[in-house]
C-alpha cells in the first residue's frame, strides 16, 4: 500500500451519513434523553434543594439517577464522536459542522445537568452513601472528586449562564481557531512555481531530507500564521480571560490548580516531574547538537528540528507498518494483537492528509470498545510509531469498555499510559531488528519525540503560564504572544538551537491552548511518557507479574488518582527519583544515538 492508498476511517457502521434518516433518528433520541434526564433530574429536584438526610429513598434516587446519567454520557459520545470525525477530516463539510453547532446546543443542556448533579452530590455524605449503595461503592472515586468539585461552583444560575454563554464564548473561539487552521492555504515556491498548499502539507515538509524545503516550508508557515495572528490571538485572549474569570469565581487559586485537580496529581508530583525534566535538558541539548553535526550545520534551526538524519533503509509504508505494529504487539499477548488487527480490518483508521482535514493525531472512543485513530501518515518509521501510539489510546479504550461513563473518565495523566507503552514496544522491536542506519533513524524518531515531550511541552507549559497570567492584566497582542513563545523556547532549548531561528507562532499551531475545559493541555503529555517509559521498565523486569496486572490498571484509570494507580508498581510520583530514573532511559538512547553517530563518521 502506498501513500496515495491511505485508508479512511469508516463510520457507516454507527449512521449511513449525516444527512440519513437514521442519523436524524439517533440525533433526536440523545435530544430525547437529555430532555428525559433532565426531567428526572427535576423530579428528583437534583441539586437545586437544601441538604437532606440519607435515607433509603435517597439511595434509591442516587442509583436511578447515576445509571441514567451515565447512559446518556455514553450515547452522548457516540454521537459526538462520529459527528467530529467529519468535521476534523474535512472543516468544509459544512452538514457537519452545522450538526456540530447543533449538538453543542444540547450538550450545553447536559452539562448543566452535570452541574446540578455534582452539586447534588456535595450535599450528600458521599461516604455514608457509598457504604450503603454497591453502585455508589463502584463509582467511589468520581463521588469523592465531585464532593471536592462541589466546593467550587457558583450558584446554580450563575453556573447554568457561564454554560450557556461558553457556546457562543470559548467553544465558538475554539471552534473558529479549528476551522482557520484547517482552512488555511500557503503560497510556497515549489520546483519553481507557486502553490498554494494546505498548512497540514506545509507542516509535513518539516521532515523533508532537503534542507532548502525545510527552510522554505519554515518561512512560508510563519508567514501564513502572521496572516491569520489577529484572530487567533483574539481566539487565545478570549478563552484565557473566560478561563480566568470562571477559576476565580470557583474559587480555585488558579487555572493550573483547576487543570492538577482535574489532572489527578498534585502539586508536589508536577514539581517533581518538573525538577527532573530541567535536570535533562543538558542531555537533549547533546542530543539536538549531534543531529546538528549528523546535519552539516552549526546548530539546528527550528526546521531542523524534524529532518531525517539518513535514508532510510526501509521504506515504512502503510502496510509495513500494519504487518509490524500487529506482529510486535503479539509479543505482549495475543489480545493486544488482535485489538490492532482488527482496528485495521475494520477500518477505525484515517490516515491520509489531505485539504480540510486537520493536522497532528488523535483516538476517540466511539461505541463499547472501538475507537477511531486519526493519523496524517507519513511513510516513515516516526508514522509507524505514531499509530502504534494511538492505537495504544484504543486499547485503553478498549480496556475501559466494562466500565461505565463516570468511571472511564481518565484524567489526562494516565490517558497516556497505553499509548508510551505500545509506541515503546514498537520502537525497542525495531531497533533489535535494525543495522546500524536505521538504528540510528528509530533512535532518532524515538529522541525527536522525547525532546518534544519533555523540552517543547515545558517550553508549552512555561508559555502559557505566562499567558494567564499576563491576562488577568489586559490581552496581550500577537507581538507579546510571539515574545513570551520565544522565551520560552529560548529557556528549554538553549543553545540546542539556533535562537534567531526558532518558532514564535506555535500558539497559533496548537489547538492544545484553545479549550476552556482544558488548561495547561501539555504537561501531563510529560507525565504519561515518562509514567509509561517506567511502567515499561517493570514490564522488562518481571514481564509475567506485570501482565497479571496492567490491563486492570488501564480499565482503572478512571477509579483512583494517579499517586495510588502508580504505587501499585511500586512507583512514587512525588519525589524526582522515579522520574529520573525514566529520564535515564533517554539519556542512554541519547548516548547511544551519539554513538552511532560517530561510527556513521560525524
Amino acid at each position: 500500500m502506498t501513500t496515495a492508498a491511505l485508508p479512511h476511517w469508516d463510520m457507516s457502521v454507527v449512521f449511513p451519513s449525516l444527512e440519513s434518516p437514521e442519523f436524524a433518528r439517533g440525533f433526536q433520541e440523545v435530544v430525547n434523553s437529555i430532555t428525559a434526564l433532565g426531567d428526572l433530574f427535576d423530579a428528583h429536584v437534583i441539586g437545586q434543594q437544601p441538604p437532606q438526610p440519607l435515607d433509603d429513598a435517597q439511595v434509591a434516587t442516587f442509583e436511578e439517577v447515576i445509571a441514567r446519567y451515565n447512559a446518556v454520557l455514553d450515547q452522548v459520545m457516540t454521537l459526538g464522536s462520529y459527528i467530529n470525525a467529519f468535521v476534523t477530516t474535512n472543516s468544509r463539510d459544512t452538514v457537519a459542522q452545522a450538526r456540530l453547532s447543533e449538538l453543542q446546543q444540547h450538550t450545553t443542556k447536559l452539562y448543566q445537568l452535570g452541574t446540578r448533579f455534582t452539586a447534588w452530590i456535595g450535599s450528600l455524605d458521599v461516604e455514608a452513601l457509598i457504604a450503603r449503595s454497591p453502585v455508589a461503592a463502584d463509582h467511589a472515586f468520581a463521588l469523592r472528586q465531585s464532593k471536592i468539585r462541589a466546593a467550587h461552583l457558583m450558584s446554580p444560575a450563575e453556573e447554568a449562564l457561564a454554560a450557556e454563554l461558553n457556546v457562543t464564548g470559548g467553544t465558538a473561539w475554539a471552534r473558529l481557531h479549528g476551522n482557520v487552521t484547517s482552512q488555511l492555504v500557503v503560497p510556497i515556491e515549489v520546483d519553481g512555481t507557486t502553490k498554494e498548499l494546505p498548512m497540514s502539507v506545509i507542516r509535513a515538509m518539516a521532515s523533508d531530507p532537503d534542507r532548502e524545503t525545510r527552510r522554505r516550508a519554515y518561512e512560508a508557515e510563519l508567514a501564513a500564521w502572521k496572516r491569520v495572528g489577529v484572530p487567533l490571538a483574539a481566539a487565545m485572549n478570549s478563552i484565557k480571560g473566560e478561563v480566568n474569570t470562571l477559576a476565580r469565581h470557583r474559587g480555585w487559586e488558579s487555572p493550573l490548580d483547576l487543570a492538577l485537580f482535574d489532572a489527578s496529581i498534585d502539586r508536589a508530583t508536577l514539581d517533581a516531574m518538573m525538577t527532573a525534566a530541567h535536570e535533562s535538558f543538558p542531555d537533549f541539548r547533546r542530543y539536538l547538537k549531534a543531529k546538528a553535526r549528523m546535519l552539516g550545520v552549526p546548530a539546528l534551526a527550528w526546521y531542523d528540528l524534524f529532518a531525517p538524519v539518513n535514508a532510510s533503509s526501509r521504506p515504512w509504508q502503510f502496510e509495513d507498518a500494519r504487518q509490524f505494529i500487529i506482529e510486535q504487539f503479539g509479543t505482549y499477548s495475543q489480545r493486544m494483537s488482535d485489538f490492532a488487527a482488527r482496528a485495521f480490518r475494520e477500518q477505525w483508521i484515517d490516515a491520509e492528509p489531505r485539504d480540510g482535514k486537520r493536522d497532528g493525531a488523535y483516538c476517540m472512543p466511539l461505541r463499547n470498545d472501538e475507537s477511531r485513530v486519526f493519523a496524517n501518515f507519513k511513510p516513515s518509521f516516526d508514522g509507524t510509531s505514531t499509530l502504534a501510539h494511538e492505537l495504544g489510546h484504543g486499547y485503553h479504550n478498549m480496556n475501559l469498555a466494562n466500565r461505565t461513563m463516570l468511571q472511564r473518565s481518565t484524567p489526562m495523566t494516565l490517558a497516556e499510559t497505553a499509548s508510551i507503552f505500545c509506541e515503546t514496544i514498537i520502537q525497542q522491536a525495531a531497533l533489535t531488528r535494525a543495522d546500524a542506519a536505521e538504528q540510528l533513524e528509530i533512535l532518532e524518531a524515538a529522541l525527536q519525540g522525547s525532546c518534544q515531550v519533555v523540552v517543547d511541552i515545558t517550553s508549552r507549559f512555561l508559555f502559557e503560564q505566562r499567558v494567564f497570567e499576563g491576562r488577568q492584566q489586559r490581552e496581550l497582542s500577537v507581538d507579546e504572544l510571539n515574545a513570551l513563545m520565544l522565551q520560552a523556547q529560548r529557556e528549554t532549548y538553549g543553545d540546542g538551537l539556533d535562537e534567531q531561528l526558532l518558532h514564535p507562532y506555535m500558539w497559533a499551531m496548537k489547538p492544545h491552548y484553545y479549550s476552556t475545559g482544558r488548561s495547561f493541555y501539555n504537561f501531563p503529555y510529560m507525565f504519561g511518557l515518562l509514567f509509561g517509559l517506567g511502567l515499561y521498565a517493570r514490564y522488562q523486569q518481571d514481564a509475567e507479574q506485570f501482565k497479571a496486572s496492567y490491563d486492570d490498571l488501564l480499565s482503572s484509570t478512571g477509579l483512583a488518582d494517579a499517586a495510588t494507580l502508580a504505587a501499585r508498581f511500586g512507583i512514587d510520583t512525588r519525589t524526582p527519583d522515579f522520574w529520573r530514573s525514566s529520564l535515564d532511559v533517554v539519556r542512554g538512547q541519547v548516548a547511544q544515538f551519539e554513538a552511532l553517530s560517530q561510527q556513521a563518521g560525524v
